[in-house]
């Protein structure tokens, strides 16, 4: 049976143009870092306001996570609304369902006024459990909806083939395809005298009024403001975000089922958690995304299992006999569950950053869009501050840090008394390993064309060992989330400086 290929269905089916590398000095009013969904929406707003705006990014538009999502278009951000009412308040986690619900009606607004078509389809959105011990959280999911006004619905079966103990739908939700939502944007940008650049990776900051972004390579951008949308901030140990985002990889794979889509979208918090919604292909067939398998990034052993048990759950489940296309996605979560949005500390008033939406970027980051772009227009937060980075989101979420601060103190010390592995000449083509060189682990890997590539291990955001991923092949970093190509060039941050090559 086909596995199908190793790419994304939204990247294969959306067409970018190519933007030059920024590789000179150059000014401008607003400078964003970052081309996925928070960044090129931020570029869009402040474009159609009249500001000068420059873009950035270190790959290609929509090649980062927005390229590797699943595209729910929804407020139903887990079971979130009863934990937010116990953390913060009614009206706390009513700003954040009302705040996910505007950027559904965006985004249908944005595909009038471009004379787009985005794909987006209305659907009710699920959470379900087919575990009794879950149930009580799904009961009160439901209660925090009743006391919000949320409408939807506690039932006992959802539409998809799968045994329930209990679900929570929500009404009125959307799922699209992000990157021809962001396609229509960029061209808009270019359009209307914004720029925007590609292979420009940003290095460093120099702080002031003006700031000025230094480039990866040479040449840099002079602004009045700098807009990190970078997914994990490149800038990180400004406001110390290297210790107060958590992060997790997760995966999907996408096939055709000799089933009728029933509608909907679906996701369980079971453990492993599964995830369900469909989309078309360019044949107009229906394809089902199915998703989860989460964990850390860069634990594990043989990273390719998870989509294998991804595929052989909905071989079982929804007879899917042909999978077309499998890809993964990192995501960061804050302390306290709520997004980072907003100026990057409080003394800091013309950097601004966007964050920790989890695993529901679509929302997030046209949520951080237009929060920034109100900060940057009037300096007024239009939600009410809830995703300051600046507040006191240690206190609600102290269980979360001390995990991280255990995890990146254990791999600071275990990664460098980590076994070696086979020698190159013991490597198969395609595979990877780590050796010792005058004491150094040293990674190497055989492509294959049989040439072998070899890297310095330490990772260069804050020097944890990165691991082999075989599933990308990639080196990833268990501590922040940083990703090497398996040469060692970045591919996403915190880390902006290449691992080491190794003679």
């Amino acid at each position: 049976m086909s596995t199908g290929k190793h790419e994304s269905y939204w990247i294969e089916t959306s067409s970018f143009p190519n933007y030059e590398k920024l590789q000179e000095d150059t000014e401008t009013e607003v400078c964003v870092v970052g081309g996925g969904i928070a960044g090129i929406t931020t570029a869009y707003l402040l474009t159609k306001k009249g500001y000068k705006v420059t873009l950035i990014e270190a790959l290609k538009l929509g090649h980062g996570t927005t390229g590797y999502t699943t595209a729910k278009l929804t407020a139903q951000h887990d079971l979130i609304y009863d934990q937010l009412i116990s953390k913060f308040g009614e009206e706390t986690a009513r700003i954040h369902f009302e705040a996910a619900m505007e950027t559904i009606d965006f985004v249908r607004e944005t595909e009038k006024d471009l004379q787009a078509d985005f794909q987006i389809s209305q659907e009710p959105a699920y959470v379900f459990t087919d575990e009794k011990k879950n149930v009580r959280q799904i009961e009160k999911e439901w209660q925090a909806y009743e006391k919000l006004g949320i409408p939807g619905a506690l039932v006992d079966e959802i539409a998809l083939p799968l045994s329930v103990q209990k679900a929570v739908r929500m009404d009125n939700q959307a799922q699209f395809h992000p990157l021809l939502f962001l396609q229509a944007m960029a061209e808009y940008i270019s359009s209307h005298g914004g720029h925007i650049y590609e292979d420009t990776r940003a290095e460093t900051i120099e702080e002031g009024e003006p700031a000025t972004v230094k480039l990866k390579g040479g040449g840099s951008v002079t602004t009045k403001h700098v807009v990190i949308a970078t997914h994990f901030p490149f800038y990180d140990f400004k406001g110390g975000y290297f210790a107060r985002l958590d992060i997790a990889r997760s995966y999907i794979v996408a096939g055709k089922s000799p089933h009728t889509y029933p509608g909907g979208m679906y996701i369980s918090i079971d453990s492993p958690s599964r995830s369900v919604r469909s989309a078309k292909d360019k044949s107009g067939n229906t394809l089902w995304l199915v998703g989860g398998d989460g964990h850390r990034t860069g634990k594990g052993n043989n990273m390719k299992e998870h989509y294998s048990n991804l595929r052989n759950w909905g071989r079982s489940e929804f007879d899917i006999g042909e999978f077309d296309y499998n890809w993964s996605a990192e995501d960061f979560m804050s302390l306290d569950s709520l997004f980072y949005i907003g100026r990057i500390t409080k003394r800091t008033q013309n950097l601004y950053v966007a964050t920790a939406f989890r695993k529901w970027g679509m929302s997030g980051g046209i949520t951080a869009a237009k929060e920034i772009t109100s900060l940057i227009e009037n300096g007024k937060s239009i939600y009410n501050d809830i995703y300051d980075p600046a507040r006191q989101d240690g206190i609600k979420g102290i269980g979360t840090l001390a995990k991280n601060m255990v995890e990146v103190s254990k791999e600071l010390v275990s990664g460098k008394l980590e076994k070696t592995e086979k020698t190159s000449e013991e490597l198969s083509r395609g595979e990877a390993g780590k050796i010792r060189q005058n004491g150094k682990l040293v990674g190497i890997y055989k492509d294959n064309d049989g040439t072998v590539h070899k890297v310095d291990t330490t990772c260069t955001h804050m020097g944890c060992e990165v691991h082999w991923n075989n599933a990308e092949t990639t080196w990833d970093c268990p501590c922040h989330g940083s990703r090497f190509r398996a040469s060692g060039e970045v591919i996403e941050g915190p880390a902006v400086k290449d691992l080491k090559k190794v003679d």
